[in-house]
């Protein structure tokens, strides 16, 4: 949550700083602001409600530049999306922040603040952060000094840049907690939330670690506390067009993404797979040792990538006759959790900057784990960094809030790893070579699922005008289901929910009538025909019925919306049904006209608990 972007230059800053926000805006577009040093070294800011847009368009209006400046791109915690609100805060004329994160004694702070005679504009727990590096700053003379006493009265997490009036070469900035990456140039040096903000004009960056403070400045990058390591070895080179961002031809962000899939697949699979076996390798050197000691599953991660977990869960008992449990992050950091010996901790992150699975994962180190293993898709990220074993998911930058390939190679790389433990324990050479020979066809098998778009749009049509909307699966594909239905209730506003299709009569088929639909995920495995009496349930009671079923069992049905899906092998089919359930939230929220790839209220990297 939050995007902040900082320049220590010798040119204009400006245009650097808002493009840096327009390239972080997936984490937050409820308002957007920059403070900057001007020709007279004086402190200049400016703030806006809503997108970067609006910030860009007041910065050329006003003319505004330095070459020393901070910004900021919010998804607001404390305090409502307002002007006053926004970020830069500031202390009088003399010191601006931006932070990332939540403060969880501002409280406290301010009422101190307030009796040594500072004022308060702002109802964000931010602007405490200037007062305070303001009074010790005062107190002791120093930018670097008053900035770390400051930093030890703080309680929480957050990730902040701040200038200061009498050190007008300077940014300090700071991370716990929150994601925070210097970029290191030649007479400049930036400091972003993101790699991703600082693509433009440097290559080269350090992961700040948790605890670290940096002061930055054109010529200088200087890490508190570094002594045996130079800056320089810390410096990681990032390959300049990994991480392009452009829609192409596509009209959304969303859009491009989920027609990525096939070739973001193959990536995941390429170098980790033969014709015949996962490569245990490709976890890591540990890998093997580890797996042949592993004797239960603790999953951990939120939203899509805890529904993925979810599909594992079936995975792992069916496959490798192994124990899983699947927990939220956010619950799971905060309950006693009783161990089997040699359990493996699994945590998933497409950003591996989330802030309960990071949380969960630090907290693991002290719970008796075998190991731990993350699957993420930033190689640089905490998660990666601070894991026993990574899989990185390939799927390429990902900048629409809603997951779509980030969820599907997730499920590849799941799979992977089921079959590379599950080999360890009861499957079979045959069994593994089926199901590697599977996952090779699931690239193609999704083209195909593409080409029925067209269709996919039309059923979008009944679904404008509706409040509800129900999801059905059983098995491994009640997950996704609930998949389909978080899709749906992110980009186009519908409440939606996803159920597996056994429970209908335990409830929500009371909520069952003509004007609500009701979505199916009925592939060809062994509860289909369950799941067609489901339907059947459905049906009787006058549901709207859209099925998605396999092209060999619904052929001939003629009293369903339906769209056909190609025949697959049972264990990859979760993978496949998963792209029509993105089709189909895509193109409802275009025709209700919402903003596809940055929804109301969320944002793409949720840094915050």
């Amino acid at each position: 949550m939050c995007g902040i972007v900082g320049a220590a230059t010798h040119r204009a800053v400006g245009g650097i700083l808002i493009e840096g926000l327009q390239r972080l805006e997936y984490r937050g577009y409820d308002s957007a602001g920059l403070a900057l040093f001007d020709t007279e070294n004086e402190i200049r800011r400016l703030r806006r409600v809503g997108k970067v847009a609006e910030l860009k368009q007041a910065r050329q209006q006003a003319q505004l530049n330095g070459n020393v400046g901070i910004a900021h791109t919010r998804w607001a915690t404390h305090g409502k999306p307002t002007e006053s609100n926004a970020h830069p805060h500031a202390s009088g004329d003399q010191v601006a922040v931006v932070h990332n994160g939540i403060i969880e004694n501002h409280e406290i702070l301010k009422r101190e603040l307030i009796q040594l005679g500072y004022d308060f504009e702002s109802d964000t727990d931010t602007e405490v952060i200037a007062h305070m590096i303001h009074h010790e700053v005062s107190r002791c003379g120093d930018f670097r000094a008053g900035v770390t006493q400051a930093l030890e009265k703080l309680d929480g997490a957050y990730a902040i840049a701040a200038i200061h009036r009498d050190f007008p070469d300077n940014i300090i900035a700071a991370r716990v907690g929150s994601p925070l990456v210097i970029g290191l140039g030649i007479g400049e040096n930036f400091v972003a939330s993101d790699p991703q903000a600082l693509r433009p004009v440097t290559d080269r960056f350090i992961f700040l670690e948790e605890g670290e403070v940096v002061e930055v400045s054109a010529e200088e990058v200087s890490i508190f506390g570094l002594n045996r390591e130079s800056v320089d070895s810390r410096a990681v080179r990032l390959d300049r067009g990994a991480d392009a961002v452009d829609k192409g031809e596509y009209r959304h962000f969303m859009l491009k993404e989920i027609h990525e899939q096939p070739e973001a697949i193959r990536a995941t699979l390429e170098g980790r797979v033969t014709d015949s076996q996962v490569l245990v390798n490709a976890f890591g050197v540990d890998a093997g040792d580890i797996f042949c000691n592993t004797r239960a599953i603790q999953i951990v991660a939120c939203g899509s990538s805890y529904y993925t977990g979810l599909v594992a869960q079936y995975w792992f008992g069916q496959l490798a006759g192994i124990p899983c449990s699947v927990e939220i992050a956010s619950e799971f950091r905060y309950r006693r959790v009783a161990n089997i010996e040699g359990t493996l901790l699994i945590t998933i992150s497409q950003s591996g900057e989330t802030a309960d699975t990071l949380a969960a994962l630090r907290d693991a180190v002290d719970k008796d784990y075998l190991a731990s293993l993350c699957l993420c898709n930033v190689a640089n990220s905490s998660l990666v960094r601070e894991s026993d074993l990574s899989l990185m998911i390939k799927a390429g930058p990902e900048i629409c809030v809603a997951s779509t390939k980030a969820f599907t190679t997730q499920l590849a790389d799941l799979l992977m790893l089921v079959l590379a433990i599950g080999k360890q324990a009861r499957l079979s050479a045959e069994e593994e070579k089926d199901i590697v020979q599977a996952l090779g066809t699931v690239p193609d098998l999704i083209s195909r699922v593409l080409g029925a778009e067209d269709q996919i749009a039309e059923l979008a049509e009944l679904f404008v005008e509706k409040q509800h909307a129900l999801f059905l699966g059983r098995g491994t594909h009640y997950p996704v289901a609930m998949e389909g239905a978080l899709k749906l209730k992110e980009i186009s506003y519908i409440h939606a929910e996803g159920y597996p299709a056994g429970e209908l009569k335990h409830g929500p088929l009371a909520l069952v009538d003509d004007s609500m639909p009701v979505v199916a995920v009925a592939p060809s495995h062994e509860l289909f025909d369950k799941v067609r009496s489901n339907l059947e349930e459905v049906r009787a009671r006058g549901g709207q019925l859209i099925v998605f079923g396999d092209e060999n069992q619904f052929a001939e049905d003629k009293e369903s919306e339906l769209i056909l899906m190609p025949a697959c092998h049972p264990v990859v089919s979760p993978i496949i049904y998963t792209v029509p359930m993105q089709l189909l939230a895509y193109h409802v929220a275009v025709l209700k006209g919402t903003d596809v790839d940055q929804p109301r209220n969320l944002a793409k990297s949720v840094t915050v608990e």
